[in-house]
């Protein structure tokens, strides 16, 4: 099947995240089954979505090493979005192809599934894996389970492309993330009754201003300039509280969030935080009312990764693109699951990471030819002869 008539397929499947994936596993097992290629699949908890792991073994029947083409399955809402287009249907325009996936990041999955014939042709010095997961927009929820149970088959790859869409340049690092809520609770009373509460509004504002000074602090810590925002950067971005604007409000709740450079440590971070809410405020909290606390939940967490322009991928990934420059960008992605794996891993797919998540998403004919050629061209060099 060719790249645009695949894409068309993906993208009729509403994969937002709230929603299951199987139905679009079920369509890529498929290709699979009629390949004979064999795969495995994980599930989440309730078995309603699922990751597919499948590999080529090399000419030899080895397992090891090798190379994985990985893709998340799922994607953003719609909700709210102004579409021009149908978001779930593929609806080509000129030299585009528009839809809610098409670049972020079904067109890379399409442009794997319509090269599978050819590679299944090669005769491969190394293994070449294909890995496909769900949730990676809400958390990467998914791969870590992927990662685990290709392990524990004793399957070692040792080398990775992620294809987000990174305009086919070869992206060799990425910030992390992490995302904590706060729950701050103090003891309500009538307004009029000052003494008698504690405020965990305003309790909470101290604590936000103190998030907002460290984050300054942190830009003139560490900085990278090949981020386009070259310094870890730390934010609260939700908050709500109270329950009438006559009653001096018990509960309060915020989510903050920080994208760490690679070198930097996340838990050292959080640590400062931590400590001055539990060592600078809640005495002062409790001074008002003994019963009053502080809780942190970590909501979510994303590695950083890196992996350093002299490896072998990088090297061949930018000798194929014909690209000299170093790229590193601040959104978060499955690459750092990877490398923490001890897989050298690349960014590098079609389309404009700033088409993603935009209401009439697209992306390129060109994108997607070139992908082709790249991921062709990377395949030959690196599982076929070995380089």
């Amino acid at each position: 099947m060719d790249i645009e008539s695949c894409l068309e397929q993906l993208i009729a499947f509403d994969t937002t995240s709230r929603h299951s994936n199987k139905a679009l596993i079920d369509y890529i097992s498929n290709a699979f089954d009629q390949s004979k290629t064999p795969f495995r699949l994980t599930y989440n908890e309730t078995g309603d979505k699922a990751n597919l792991f499948a590999t080529l073994p090399a000419h030899n029947g080895q397992l090891n090493d090798g190379l994985i083409l990985s893709g998340h399955t799922d994607v953003v809402p719609i909700d709210g979005q102004a579409w021009e287009t149908p978001p779930f249907t593929a609806t080509k325009i000129k030299d585009r192809i528009y839809g809610r996936g098409t670049c972020d990041m079904k067109g890379f999955l399409a442009v794997i599934l319509s090269l599978l014939p050819h590679f299944l042709k090669l005769k491969l010095k190394r293994p070449l894996h294909f890995a496909f997961s769900y949730d990676e927009e809400i958390g990467c929820l998914g791969v870590p389970s992927l990662i685990r149970d290709f392990q524990m088959q004793g399957v070692r790859p040792s080398a990775c492309i992620v294809g987000e869409p990174t305009s086919m340049k070869p992206v060799i690092a990425h910030k992390g993330i992490q995302v904590y809520s706060c729950r701050v609770y103090g003891h309500a009373a009538h307004s009029s009754l000052v003494p008698e509460a504690c405020n965990a509004i305003e309790h909470a504002a101290t604590l936000v201003h103190e998030i907002r000074r460290f984050a300054q602090e942190l830009k003139q810590q560490e900085t990278d300039p090949f981020f386009d925002v070259p310094f870890t950067t730390l934010t609260t971005n939700l908050i709500s509280g109270g329950i009438a604007a006559n009653i001096i409000p018990e509960n309060c709740e915020f989510n903050f969030e920080f994208r760490n450079l690679p070198n930097m440590a996340p838990d050292k971070i959080f640590d400062h935080i931590e400590h001055y809410a539990n060592d600078a405020l809640l005495p002062l909290m409790q001074q008002e009312h003994p019963e009053a606390k502080i809780e942190f939940t970590k909501k979510g967490a994303v590695p950083a990764f890196e992996t350093t322009s002299q490896s072998k991928i990088v090297t061949t990934a930018k000798n194929i693109c014909h690209e000299k420059n170093i790229y590193k960008v601040s959104y978060a992605t499955e690459a750092g699951f990877f490398q923490q794996s001890g897989i050298a891993t690349v960014l590098c797919g079609p389309g404009s990471i700033a088409e993603a998540h935009r209401p009439n998403e697209f992306v390129t004919l060109d994108q997607l030819k070139k992908c082709e050629l790249f991921l062709q061209e990377l395949v030959d060099r690196y599982c076929v002869r070995g380089e």
